[in-house]
């Protein structure tokens, strides 16, 4: 060994280890400066973390927003560093292992044998010696051989920018925001969100100084509540006590001490201990379910305005109210305050030192939506700043009157105040969840408004600006005109202006009433004598054109459509009428559309599919007639369909009382029935039993109804298909009777009728062609409705039903069919319960029922034929 030591060339072996030194030294500080780079950037993705606000939209997290100030240019540094910093290969860290690990222990077993000490070393430690100088040696050779120095200085290298900006906290590299964003990070300036905090403050006065008369009108409602469910449970008996329980109460001893109801219970609570057997745990258990069944009875207690009981409590709740409405700003803004309310936390966090924002998308909304709300909220606050409190209405002492004038704003509120809530599942329409998703994200510009949305109404709404062509078909009452008017609202404030609503004659006025009353839009009427000068004067300044499907022949909106209502969609189910044809094509150029309809489908499917393809032909494009079963076709039409019924959204709707008056014939009705039978005559069929003035029993119970009516203080409301039924029965009544309103009637007049009918006193009658009347037309004045014959479609019953029984009505409606017994009314009945359930499967829900019938078609001729034919042979045997 000592041999092979002086053989070898010292000098080269200290060159050797020279060498490793340096390169463990640059290893050593390769790590250190790897290391001291990474712990300064971790600490400022801390600092950029702690400093970071989410903000929400729709409820649901949508942006990281990080203010930044000028001090903090110093924590991009590092993260830039990092970013630059060489990534470590398998092989640089097999490298930094060996040149911090194991070179370093070879060397120094080679020095334990070098000069003085190799004369000392023992024979053990000069083999370790030699074994770890041939280690080094080859490690020198691979060092050379493959590039190992040169990399060694590349990953010593820190090639760092002198001036990095905020805008490079965008970069994915950094390591702030996410490698795959669903949409672009972005570092504004401070400019761009000036005026929020200043803009929230000033919502919040306006809010607080409203506060105090919301909270007025909550607790108002809370008492009324209150009250009612202690008559309630003055009402309910003690047997409701073990039937909370189980049968697990012993009760015996409350009868004889006079307690029968869980009111008494409750009064008496303190002292039932004291009664005869019943102990004290015996007491504690009765009274804690007493108070069990108190707050569940609370709970589910609806916040009712019965205008036939007016109690103390509930004319307060008005009183106070109709303060609320009077004082406060921020009507129709309830979108817009909660965007306010989403951006405070982001406002608290601004100061005069934030000079930037780094904004980060955590979903799918870009940063360009999160300036809209910011512009939205300052909008809104410089408008409410403008806006003064409206005080009392003009005229109203008695609240009572105001509440009748206009029930639906009061039940708004009511809504607004958490109070009337209806089935969320229903409110959606059970849409997709992938659509309800995007419905709920929808932001919504209220300040074109000058009412208050219901929330069902509000997701109509947004469901119709995310869908853009839909069909809604909400039962009739819910307000189908409302949610319309609040989408062009809503494409207002984004600047849109040229609107189109293209409806039957019968309801232009009662369009433009509604778009003036609800709404800060402009509303021309196109149609009739002015017709020329109102479209001129569209075409000129934008706003609401308000025409008709015949006007249409010769009347062509201009270019730009930004959005089409047509209402009574119905009225185009035929794709091959005129008026469908141009009515489709306008739908066609428009950018958006909506066609409201109650009764999608009234006869057979082909004619729901049809109104679907004017709006979303690609959903129908793969359905062939009628043989979809219902469950398939609403699923396929879902995406372009919402429709709700009162019964899931309107908890405040009085109850709807329908009767069928089966009347004998009298002597005169059988003998007129039969020769219209003979003759074969199905329309003579149908009236034969209303024709024979004073004897007809149709008439005698008609006149009988109209006169409890009045006793009860109710304004009636009678249809028939006949003009000479409806003749007879105007005569025929002794009270104040409006009408008829006909087809023939036009639609100033029309309006005219009903307004005198709802300004006249109990008793009125307005009698309607139930084609005219029960169309369009807000009948909310009647609460009681009378059908002299069956309607050959159901839809048809139903839509004339809702004139009176709809959001606003505030009296229970009672409907009474009158119908002759074994006559063509009774077929008719048996007939029409077929229509119904198609209906029911086909349109009435959106996308929620399992059944899956035949669709049949069955039109007027054929159910004609049918009946005569049947009727023939019973009476005349042929």
């Amino acid at each position: 060994m000592r041999a092979h030591w002086e053989a070898m060339d010292r000098t080269e072996l200290r060159s050797l280890m020279a060498d490793f030194t340096l390169w463990s030294r640059q290893a050593t500080a390769v790590q250190r400066r790897h290391g001291t780079v990474r712990e300064a950037a971790e600490a400022a993705e801390r600092l950029l973390e702690a400093r970071g606000v989410v903000v929400q939209h729709g409820r649901r997290n949508a942006w990281r927003v990080v203010p930044l100030e000028r001090k903090h240019q110093s924590v991009v540094r590092p993260l830039r560093e990092r970013s630059l910093l060489p990534t470590f290969t398998r092989g640089d860290q097999a490298l930094m292992r060996l040149l911090t690990v194991e070179v370093p222990r070879a060397r120094a077993d080679v020095n334990a044998a070098l000069g003085l000490r190799r004369l000392l070393a023992g024979p053990k430690r000069r083999q370790k010696a030699e074994a770890a100088a041939a280690f080094l040696r080859r490690q020198h050779d691979v060092f050379i051989r493959t590039g190992w120095p040169q990399r060694l200085e590349e990953l010593a290298e820190s090639p760092v920018e002198e001036e990095t900006g905020f805008d490079a906290l965008v970069e994915p590299a950094l390591g702030v925001v996410p490698e795959d964003p669903a949409h672009s990070p972005e570092v504004v300036e401070r400019s761009t969100f000036d005026g929020l905090p200043k803009a929230l403050a000033a919502i919040d006065r306006i809010v607080q100084a409203e506060a105090e008369y919301r909270d007025a009108a909550k607790e108002a409602a809370m008492l009324v509540r209150r009250v009612e469910t202690r008559r309630v449970l003055r009402e309910m008996s003690t047997d409701a006590l073990k039937s909370a329980t189980r049968d697990r109460l012993r009760l015996g001893g409350l009868a004889p001490a006079g307690i029968h109801t869980v009111q008494q219970v409750l009064h008496h609570g303190a002292t039932l201990e004291t009664l005869p057997g019943i102990g004290a745990v015996s007491a504690r258990h009765i009274l804690g379910a007493a108070q069990t069944l108190r707050q569940t009875t609370f709970e589910e207690t609806p916040v009712r305005i019965d205008v036939t009981r007016r109690t103390p409590e509930t004319t307060e709740l008005l009183s106070r109210l109709a303060e609320w409405d009077a004082r406060r700003r921020t009507r129709g803004a309830a979108a817009d305050l909660e965007r306010a309310a989403e951006l405070a936390p982001l406002a608290e966090r601004l100061t005069f030192s934030t000079t930037h924002l780094l904004v980060v998308p955590l979903r799918e909304l870009p940063a360009s939506e999160l300036w809209e709300s910011v512009e939205v909220v300052r909008l809104r606050a410089e408008q409410l700043r403008r806006t003064k409190p409206s005080g009392p209405r003009k005229g109203v002492k008695d609240p009572w009157d105001d509440f009748l004038a206009r029930p639906a704003d009061y039940f708004a509120m009511l809504a607004e105040l958490g109070f009337l809530t209806g089935d969320e599942e229903a409110t959606h329409g059970n849409l997709p969840e992938d659509i309800v998703k995007a419905v709920r994200d929808q932001p919504l510009n209220g300040e074109h408004l000058t009412a208050s949305l219901r929330g069902y109404q509000s997701f109509a709404v947004r469901f119709a600006v995310v869908q853009r062509k839909v069909i809604i078909g909400d039962e009739m009452g819910l307000g189908k005109t409302f949610e319309a008017i609040a989408v062009l609202a809503h494409l207002r404030s984004r600047g849109e202006n040229r609107f189109v609503v293209v409806c039957p004659a019968a309801v232009v006025t009662n369009w433009v009433r509604e778009v003036s009353n609800k709404s800060k839009l402009k509303a021309f009427r196109v149609h009739g004598a002015e017709r020329d000068r109102a479209a001129r004067l569209w075409e000129r300044d934008g706003g609401v054109a308000v025409t008709t499907f015949e006007t249409l022949a010769a009347w062509q909106p201009g270019a730009n459509l930004a959005c089409v209502i047509v209402d009574e969609a119905h009225y185009i189910k035929n794709p091959q009428a005129q008026r469908s044809q141009r009515t489709a094509a306008l739908v066609q150029r428009a950018a958006r559309a909506i066609l409201l309809t109650g009764t999608p489908l009234e006869n057979k499917v082909s004619e729901f599919r049809n109104l679907a393809s004017y709006v979303r032909p690609d959903l129908t494009v793969d359905s062939e007639g009628d043989a979809l079963s219902a469950k398939a076709f609403r699923r396929q039409v879902a995406p372009a369909y919402l429709r709700r019924n009162q019964e899931d959204v309107l908890s405040e709707l009085p109850g709807l009382v329908e009767v069928e008056d089966w009347l004998p014939m009298s002597k005169e009705d059988a003998a007129a029935y039969r020769a219209a039978v003979d003759s074969g005559n199905f329309m003579e069929m149908r009236q034969a039993a209303m024709r024979q003035g004073a004897k007809s029993e149709k008439l005698r119970r008609l006149i009988e109804i109209v006169r409890e009516a009045e006793e009860n203080e109710r304004r009636v409301i009678v249809f028939s298909y006949f003009r000479a039924v409806l003749d007879l029965v105007a005569q025929a009544l002794p009270g104040p009777v409006f009408g008829p309103l006909t087809g023939s009637v036009d639609a100033d007049e029309r309006q005219r009728m009903v307004d005198d009918f709802a300004a006249a006193d109990h008793g009125a009658v307005l009698v309607a062609q139930i084609v005219a009347g029960g169309v369009g037309l807000n009948v909310q004045a009647a609460s009681v409705v009378i059908f002299c014959e069956p309607q050959l479609k159901p839809t048809i019953e139903a839509q004339a039903i809702a004139r009176a029984h709809r959001m606003g009505q505030v009296r229970s409606v009672q409907v009474h069919r009158l119908l002759s017994e074994e006559s063509v009314d009774q077929r008719i009945v048996e007939l029409l319960e077929a229509k119904r359930k198609l209906f029911e499967d086909f349109a009435r829900g959106s996308d929620i029922a399992d059944a899956a019938p035949d669709a049949v078609d069955l039109s007027e001729a054929q159910l004609a034929r049918e009946v005569v034919a049947t009727e023939r042979k019973r009476l005349l045997g042929s």
